[in-house]
């Protein structure tokens, strides 16, 4: 964790950096109550950073006396999270223990309860949350975690903005100070439908008003590479309750999912290319490897192998863009970025100099990765830096997609399942197997003849083991 000074005395503990870059983390669960006595090291709370959960520990032995933060809550760098009982102890810096997430403390931790307890009845019919996908059974949601609508739009307040990455990405991209921009997030956060209004010159999206979009684009953005203005609705339709069984609030790792497509729908300018290939060799080969190495061996690390020695070909598809700088970075390495599927949401980790390592390397690497993203104890380290990204959507099912680009890269490409087809080969019918194969780029940067380019050489490496394993 990153290095915070703590107080001396150790009368609280102040947020610390939770990985590189990191400046909010959301509070997933308690693991501590006040008036418990915690012992140095010991797990004091579950957070989450990005798509990694993190344990925070006690920095040093002590007596609980107040959590400074309600699970649900995102909470901000540097502030306190929780108190200790010290007899004598100075009060917590101003700003270490200032308003979190926007919100004023001045109100103890009896008071809050009780007025939250007093309004159960409106909590009930004021959840903000769209219910997407499942939680996990770790993590219980109750019903006072959810949130509750900003019935008007808070004023920017003087000094930096409350916003996620991904919304200041946003900001730096139409050239908008977000410091400036009114919010009508949750707790006073600046939304991505806040910053775009802003820049159009309308009112925060949290009322409902979307202004017009004018001839020019804003102030410094670079042409181009502008994010596209997408007019947002007058008012939002009313959703019925009826046969609600459940209320989940839309946080943790799907909410962050939600962040990052929708930054990328709006960004980038999505095509895509489908292809099928005869795969009827390299499954014999397959088996072979599998025989070899006496275990399974899926397809999928001999497509990353292929996509591997293709974008060496191909580099303006391995490539990444910097919106803000009006650039486009294309890499001399090959970080594959490969989608798992988890009971917490999609988590994309990244092999790193993937073009470095052999088939079975990769199927390894991946099989790791995979398996420390379902435990939720993969590195933040290992969920970034991807150059390219493949969704192997055939492991349950289906032929072809249209994948979301996982921006900022220009690329990903989507793995359907093998079927067994009827197949012509110089005038002779045989049974063979096809690989449905899909690919989405950014069109801003690749046109879609090198799509296609890129996808013949993948095609033909596949259909010729000897060229993918020489």
């Amino acid at each position: 964790m990153g290095a915070i000074k703590q107080p001396a005395d150790k009368s609280h503990f102040i947020l610390p950096d939770l990985g590189e870059g990191v400046h909010e983390a959301e509070l997933i669960k308690w693991r501590v109550k006040p008036g418990e006595t915690v012992k140095e090291h010991q797990i004091i709370a579950e957070m989450e950073t990005d798509k990694a959960l993190v344990e925070v520990p006690s920095p040093w032995a002590g007596t609980i006396a107040e959590l400074c933060g309600s699970e649900g809550e995102i909470l901000k760098v540097g502030n306190v999270l929780v108190r200790y009982a010290v007899a004598g102890a100075a009060s917590a810096p101003a700003s270490a223990s200032s308003a979190r997430s926007g919100e004023s403390r001045g109100a103890s931790k009896p008071a809050a309860a009780a007025a939250s307890k007093s309004n159960g009845a409106a909590d009930a019919d004021q959840d903000a949350g769209t219910v997407v996908g499942t939680v996990s059974g770790e993590l219980t949601v109750s019903d006072r975690f959810a949130r509750r609508r900003e019935e008007h739009a808070a004023p920017a307040s003087a000094g930096k903005a409350l916003a996620t990455p991904a919304v200041r990405g946003i900001a730096r991209r139409l050239g908008v100070d977000i410091n400036a921009v009114p919010a009508s997030g949750r707790g006073g956060r600046v939304t991505a439908g806040d910053v775009e209004s802003f820049a159009r010159g309308g009112a925060p999206s949290g009322k409902g008003a979307a202004a017009p979009v004018g001839d020019g684009g804003p102030s410094g953005a670079v042409p181009g590479f502008a994010a596209r203005a997408v007019a947002l609705p007058e008012s939002l339709p009313p959703v019925s309750g009826d046969g609600v069984s459940q209320r989940i609030p839309f946080r943790g790792v799907r909410r962050k999912i939600a962040d990052a497509l929708s930054v990328s729908v709006r960004t980038a300018v999505h095509f895509t290319a489908v292809e099928e290939v005869d795969v009827t060799a390299l499954d014999r080969k397959r088996r072979e490897y599998a025989a070899v190495l006496g275990q399974k061996l899926s397809f999928l690390p001999f497509v990353m192998a292929a996509v591997c020695k293709a974008l060496h070909r191909h580099p303006a598809i391995n490539a990444n863009v910097d919106d803000a700088k009006g650039e486009i970075l294309l890499k001399g390495v090959v970080n594959l970025g490969c989608a798992v599927d988890t009971e917490h949401g999609l988590m994309v980790p990244v092999i790193h100099n993937a073009d470095q390592r052999s088939i079975v390397q990769l199927g390894e690497a991946i099989k790791d990765l995979a398996a420390r993203c379902h435990s939720r104890t993969v590195a933040r380290e290992e969920l970034q830096g991807g150059t390219f990204t493949i969704s192997n959507v055939g492991s349950h099912g289906g032929m072809f997609a249209t994948p979301i680009i996982n921006y900022p890269e220009v690329g990903i490409l989507a793995c359907g399942r093998a079927r067994e087809r009827v197949l012509a080969r110089n005038g002779a019918i045989f049974a063979g197997l096809v690989l449905p194969l899909s690919i989405s780029c950014d069109h801003r940067v690749v046109d879609g003849a090198e799509a296609v380019r890129f996808m013949n050489t993948v095609a033909g490496l596949l259909e010729d083991p000897s060229k993918l394993v020489g």
